[in-house]
């Protein structure tokens, strides 16, 4: 593509934003270089809680929860994270500034984002999906400016050891290439310089394919039963469903092509209406994913052993769909988060129905947990 945000979006018209009469939208300028896009609900004097949104989310992700933490007592600011969305100022290019999409500069966004609306602390912050690990090492590294953390849907491990090295990605992808039938992990996939034009060309169109990338994860598909992996071998991660570890002959426009819901499925979808989809579209339609492709790239990140031994002691939550299997994906993390990385997890929640978005899916019971986690740690 080789553009950057600012580039992508100054000569396209952005297209409606609806959101329920409670929400506003705004822009923040000087935001560790980024002109940040903020959706926000309730009183700015109010305590405040922070939402982190995911791949291939955006700050819309959070639309059917945010009134309701406001209505409880809270300013709730949700912005389009680096990458995403109505969020300018970063590199879209493959070969671009891959370094500011690892996880300290991530969290010197949110830092910085706070200090330009000059909010000195806050009540709680809350990552999903990619966002949890954003909001993990936030509450780690600065707990004296977040005060309490949920995780949703993908567990944090804890800070890698000193001495932890790189694993080798050649050797993962070959023994995975190596199953019968061969497969290949989606990071791997996501890695790779074809990635985005494969979504964004998808045969099917780009509509139809977030609307079956969303289906296939969420509670609706039949087929998601996660359970626990044991050990993290080839043939454990072959359990997994194909958006998981895929057939190494496809992309992921045409593996998830395979399990797109059915006209009636679509219909009686009410998480995610076709005017949600529309917006969806349209703004992966003007940014591409490239940005977001970009996380996954910088997720190795070995200035992050600086911080071994450091472990989260705030108190944090842990939410997500029991149809979820980003809650296993990565085989002993959830038990690391448990035993060793929240000093102080005071309550593990798996929602009955729900897939991995969770927040879309479920917004009252999700409202619901982290309104009662709030009220146990007495912010």
């Amino acid at each position: 593509m080789g553009a950057t945000g600012d580039e992508l979006t100054s000569t396209q018209p952005l297209p409606p934003l609806s959101l329920p009469n409670s929400m506003r939208s705004r822009f923040v300028d000087h935001v560790n270089g980024l002109r940040m896009h903020v959706l926000e609900a309730g009183d700015p004097a109010d305590p405040v809680i922070v939402l982190l949104h995911g791949f291939p989310e955006l700050a819309f992700s959070w639309r059917s929860v945010m009134p309701a933490l406001a209505a409880a007592g809270y300013h709730v600011v949700a912005p389009d994270q680096r990458g995403f969305g109505r969020t300018t100022g970063w590199d879209d290019r493959y070969d671009g500034d891959l370094a500011s999409f690892r996880q300290l500069n991530l969290v010197t966004d949110v830092l910085a984002l706070l200090s330009a609306m000059n909010i000195p602390r806050v009540a709680a912050v809350v990552g999903h999906d990619f966002g949890s690990p954003v909001a993990a090492w936030s509450a780690l590294i600065r707990p004296d400016i977040f005060r309490a953390v949920v995780l949703m849907s993908a567990p944090f491990p804890g800070a890698p050891a000193v001495a932890a090295r790189p694993g080798s990605a050649v050797g993962f992808d070959a023994a995975l290439a190596a199953l019968d039938p061969p497969r290949r992990h989606y990071q791997h996939f996501y890695a790779t310089p074809g990635a985005n034009a494969d979504m964004m060309g998808a045969r099917q169109g780009l509509p139809a394919f977030l609307r079956a990338y969303f289906h296939v994860k969420s509670g609706d598909f039949a087929g998601n039963a996660p359970f626990p992996l044991g050990a993290p071998t080839p043939e454990a991660f072959a359990k997994l469903p194909a958006y998981y570890v895929m057939p190494r002959n496809k992309g992921m426009a045409e593996t998830v092509a395979a399990t797109a819901p059915s006209p009636s499925e679509v219909v009686s979808c009410r998480w995610l209406t076709e005017e949600d989809l529309t917006f969806y579209a349209a703004e992966f339609g003007r940014t591409g994913f490239q940005g977001g492709l970009n996380w996954y790239r910088a997720n190795s990140d070995q200035a992050l052993r600086v911080f071994s031994g450091r472990t989260i002691d705030i108190p944090a939550a842990f939410i997500a769909g029991a149809r979820d299997w980003g809650v296993y994906q990565s085989p002993g993390a959830f038990e690391a988060m448990a035993a060793r990385a929240c000093t102080r997890l005071m309550t593990c929640q798996l929602i009955p129905g729900a897939g991995h978005w969770v927040q879309q899916e479920a917004p009252e019971a999700v409202t619901s947990k982290i309104l009662g986690f709030l009220r146990e740690t007495g912010r």
